[in-house]
């Protein structure tokens, strides 16, 4: 078991694994991150776009269970398979559709400029991963499949974040 967060301005108790965009880093689901400081940031966001108050959602995700029964991606590092990715996903391409949870580093504010300027032909495949390399990467999970989420993820609590 490993422990998750989920940054938001609302208690999300049962996660729904097609609520999301589709076109977003690793396709359209449930977004967590197993960095507490990552999702407490990101709910920091969204709480002051929306002037509501930042929530930590707490979960226990059977990782091992996933691995097992699942189908699993995980990209260990910033590197041309998580740019291709990122890439094809942006572009509405679904990469992601055969796998039921994908794990990696986000595609933030600082990385997406890289990532869009390769997109856009202004940057080769190694001008970008040159770049990235300077990031440190930060962590995401995509869960996919409801059936994963309803069988493998754990509410725990939610807690007010005072940042």
């Amino acid at each position: 078991m490993i422990t998750i967060y989920h940054g938001s301005v609302i208690t999300v108790k049962q996660p729904i694994a097609k609520a999301g965009r589709e076109n977003l880093d690793f396709g359209q689901g449930f977004y967590v991150t197993d960095i507490k400081e990552q999702a407490e940031r990101w709910a920091f966001r969204i709480g002051r776009q929306q002037q509501e108050i930042p929530l930590l959602n707490i979960y226990q995700l059977d990782l091992d269970e996933v691995i097992t029964d699942f189908s699993y991606l995980k990209f260990s590092r910033y590197d041309e398979e998580w740019l291709d990715f990122i890439v094809k996903s942006r572009k509405g391409l679904k990469p992601w559709v055969k796998y039921d949870i994908v794990e990696g580093g986000v595609a933030n504010d600082r990385v997406i400029d890289t990532v869009e300027a390769y997109m856009n032909g202004m940057m080769t495949v190694e001008m970008a991963l040159g770049q990235l390399s300077q990031h440190q990467p930060n962590n995401q999970f995509c869960l996919l499949n409801q059936q994963l989420i309803d069988q493998c993820l754990q509410f725990i609590s939610v807690e007010q974040i005072n940042l």
